[in-house]
């Protein structure tokens, strides 16, 4: 399945923004970065980055528990 995004941040389930929002605030806390709404040019690319990768080390640890049936 080809992808003609072009860079854009397309959501493949558009009602999930919100939650992916607070997920990606929660992470940020957590790892403590100083995410904030709206513009975050004063960040980083490494800080930036940062979060995303722990959102997905999160989201593939959850997808892996819910393939073993939580038995880690």
């Amino acid at each position: 399945m080809a992808n003609n995004n072009s860079g854009t941040n397309r959501m493949e389930v558009p009602q999930a923004r919100e939650a992916m929002e607070r997920f990606k605030m929660e992470v940020a806390s957590e790892i403590g970065v100083p995410l904030k709404q709206g513009y975050n040019g004063d960040l980083t690319s490494a800080q930036n980055g940062s979060v995303g990768g722990e959102m997905v080390r999160q989201m593939i640890k959850k997808q892996e528990e819910s393939m073993s049936g939580g038995q880690m």
